[in-house]
């Protein structure tokens, strides 16, 4: 079977991997010169299943109105002129009730579990290197309010039975030392031991080669121009230079530019580009440096460790697809790495953006699309990293007819068309 992927992120990657695995023959286009060059490339570095939480949470409408007032919020809103983005925050929104956060909430934590196992049998297969480690990741509160608040996922990881600590303040010390010089107040913490940290590009890099010596066909600096389709049937893809790729099966994994490629086949997907930030610094004082991930609940930044370097990744803008650098993000970086953890040298960081492609319910989009032969693999929002490798085995197992080793309830498009977002949902969302 004949199978083409459109994209070469860590998501296009896994699923390329995932289907020469199985005996696909498989083509990857890719418009950039390399893979994992865009969204991929300095994330956060967090593979932290029990931290896959659904940005749509009771009280976020509130909290997301005082943020739009505040210098270091971690959402910003900038209007981009689309009906789309309208009607996707109202979708959002319409999930920022209990039960829709606690049944996105599992969804998101089924496949994360599961893609953090399909993660460590592919290390050891393909034998991979990429700054990787198994130390766990704390979820650190500055306040009391943040921590009683813990409790809705203590539930949700307790009824998932995935293992957590909820600690205090002598235990976050413990837990990461470095804490202890710490500037900023902090009261306690949640930490998961079973999550990992490691350097996605590396991963992703490492893994297409690995990938082409299955038999795995890369084009590089191929933009595609549109998909060719006969009804519910995809009969190619055309790319800018005129040229043109036929396939038995179609994967789209383009992350945030998905829904652009979609809609001239009358597919309307709910992907929306949310823009990240990161900083990536050299270590100068190891006693001052994080031993894994340590996510600050109040800002939602994340600064892990990787190797002999810290990357610090997060906050949210939703503004389309601009992609300039914001120096009022990296001060907000710079400040929160200065307060948690001194020990890297902030005047020699690179600073780097990139677009998560977001649903409005924080589960991404894998499965059937509703064209025969065409699949969808995007919409993992801050998580593709956390979710890549067991979002690629399943959607592997479903094309080449196999079984699934978990529960795909849940995952594809037809959620959306059980659950749509209205006036009532939206009253109970800010209620």
């Amino acid at each position: 079977m004949k199978v083409a992927v459109l994209g070469g992120g860590v998501i296009g990657i896994t699923t390329a991997w995932a289907l020469a695995q199985q005996g696909a023959e498989v083509t990857v286009i890719e418009r950039q010169a390399a893979p994992a060059m865009e969204t991929s490339y300095a994330n956060a570095g967090q593979v932290s299943p029990g931290y896959s939480t659904p940005w749509a949470a009771p009280g976020i409408p509130l909290k997301a109105m005082k943020w739009l007032f505040q210098r270091h919020a971690p959402l910003a809103i900038r209007l981009d002129g689309s009906w789309f983005q309208m009607r996707w925050m109202a979708q959002m929104l319409a999930n920022c009730s209990a039960p829709r956060y606690a049944i996105n909430k599992e969804r998101m934590m089924r496949l994360s579990e599961y893609s953090r196992d399909c993660l460590r049998s592919w290390r050891t297969q393909a034998d991979l290197h990429y700054d990787e480690c198994s130390a766990g990741t704390l979820q650190l509160f500055r306040t009391q309010a943040q921590l009683d608040a813990a409790q809705r996922d203590v539930e949700v990881l307790q009824a998932c039975g995935v293992p957590f600590e909820l600690l205090d303040r002598a235990g976050v010390m413990r837990a990461e030392p470095a804490l202890a010089n710490a500037s900023a107040p902090f009261c306690g913490g949640l930490r998961l031991p079973n999550d990992e940290t490691g350097d996605c590009h590396q991963f992703t890099t490492q893994l297409a080669a690995k990938a082409e010596q299955l038999g795995v066909r890369f084009l590089y600096g191929k933009t595609v121009e549109h998909l060719q389709h006969a009804g519910q049937h995809l009969e190619g893809i055309r790319f800018t230079d005129q040229s043109n790729l036929h396939a038995d099966r179609y994967v789209l994994a383009a992350g945030s530019y998905s829904r652009n490629l979609l809609l001239p086949l009358g597919l309307d997907i709910p992907v929306y580009p949310v823009k990240g930030y990161s900083l990536t610094l050299p270590i100068t004082n190891e006693a001052l440096a994080p031993q894994s991930t340590v996510l600050d609940e109040s800002y939602k930044i994340a600064v892990t460790r990787l190797g002999d370097r810290i990357r610090v990744g997060g906050m949210a803008e939703l503004g389309g697809f601009d992609l300039r650098l914001n120096p009022r993000r990296r001060q907000t970086l710079e400040k929160v790495t200065r307060e948690l953890f001194a020990g890297g040298d902030l005047q020699q960081a690179q600073f780097w953006t990139g677009l998560r492609p977001m649903t409005p319910d924080g589960t991404p989009l894998v499965g059937a699309s509703g064209i025969r032969n065409l699949y969808l693999n995007t919409g993992h929002g801050t998580l593709g990293w956390t979710m890549a490798c067991g979002s690629a085995q399943v959607l592997a197992d479903q094309i080449m007819g196999r079984q699934c080793a978990i529960s795909t309830e849940g995952l594809d498009m037809g959620r959306y068309s059980a659950h749509q977002p209205d006036n009532k949902s939206l009253v109970s969302a800010f209620g």
